[in-house]
């Protein structure tokens, strides 16, 4: 009887030992949506929308992009932290809606670096520094030498309070060690439009949003802020090669899951973005953006948000910036 029992009990653990690793093959089993912090045609859906597809095909179950803008990402943010950690529902973030807009709110909803478990560092994407043609400057040492002359008197355009165009620009003040006044509106075209019509003198935002405006010839560019030149603009140099040393703002994009996601899920879904970014097809949105395909590892991205949240959260504090 002893035997039977004990003949019963090694065929049970066996058999869920060896569920286990089928259970684990299975993923995906189903669906799986993709939340994107922006709305339809925004520089973080143009991105990912090409890459999702060719997910679809590779891991034989659909990837859903899913907009849902609102309060500068953090809309989407909150959906994706209360979701349950089985992989089936996913968050496209940017350096806006993660290392930004929680830490400008009296309540935070979120924690983006410990209510998340990190996948992969899609890409990042420079701004770009441009001023009206009629400022007497070309080089970002020359807007630095003119705004310590004038403090103050200058006037920069940025796409809102709080946003990633306004917190550049104030990072770019502070590391320069120079004061401009700040002119919040609502999103990049107001912005680009209240520059080009010479109400103000300095916009820092998306590339995308100013390329038109700047070959044109109705706005001057006078530099990129990443770390690099960018492929869509070669010849406009960076701001720390040009004055700062050491500056670098990039808008970036990352794929991120609930916390206390399996890592072998994390793992699985980072090598599917990493194959679908090499895929010629993707190309194409990431330079209308202006960005640079990255697909770090899951450890990388959660050491590049760590500095990158611990960069801004300083930058908030000496601006004194909480919205309501």
């Amino acid at each position: 009887m002893k035997v039977a029992i004990l003949a019963a009990f090694a065929a049970i653990v066996h058999g869920a030992l060896g569920a286990a690793p089928a259970a684990a093959q299975a993923y995906p089993a189903k669906p799986v949506r993709l939340i994107v912090q922006g709305p339809p045609a925004g520089g973080a859906d143009v991105i990912v929308r090409p890459i999702a597809q060719q997910i679809s095909g590779s891991m034989g179950q659909p990837m859903v992009v899913e907009n849902r803008p609102g309060a500068g990402g953090v809309v989407a943010s909150v959906a994706v932290a209360a979701a349950p950690p089985d992989g089936y529902t996913l968050l496209l973030a940017t350096a806006s809606g993660f290392s930004i807009a929680p830490f400008t709110l009296k309540k935070r909803p979120y924690d983006p670096v410990s209510d998340f478990a990190p996948v992969t560092l899609l890409a990042t994407a420079p701004m770009m520094a441009t001023v009206h043609p009629s400022l007497p400057v070309r080089t970002v040492k020359e807007l630095v030498a003119l705004a310590r002359a004038r403090p103050r008197e200058l006037f920069y355009a940025s796409n809102g309070t709080g946003s990633f165009s306004h917190l550049t620009t104030e990072l770019f003040c502070r590391t320069a060690g120079i004061t401009m006044t700040h002119v919040p509106h609502k999103g990049g075209t107001p912005a680009v439009l209240d520059t080009v019509s010479g109400n103000v003198q300095v916009l820092i935002t998306a590339l995308p949003t100013l390329l038109t405006q700047v070959k044109a010839g109705r706005l001057r560019a006078i530099a990129v802020t990443g770390a690099r030149r960018s492929s869509a603009v070669p010849e406009v140099p960076t701001v720390a090669e040009s004055a700062l040393a050491g500056f670098e703002s990039v808008q970036w994009y990352g794929i991120f899951a609930p916390r206390n996601t399996p890592a072998a899920i994390a793992e699985r879904l980072h090598a599917e973005f990493r194959k679908a970014g090499a895929n010629p097809a993707v190309k194409a949105p990431l330079a209308i953006e202006g960005a640079d395909l990255v697909t770090s590892a899951p450890q990388e991205l959660a050491e590049f948000l760590r500095r990158d949240v611990e960069k801004w959260q300083r930058v908030i504090r000496e601006a004194n910036l909480v919205l309501d």
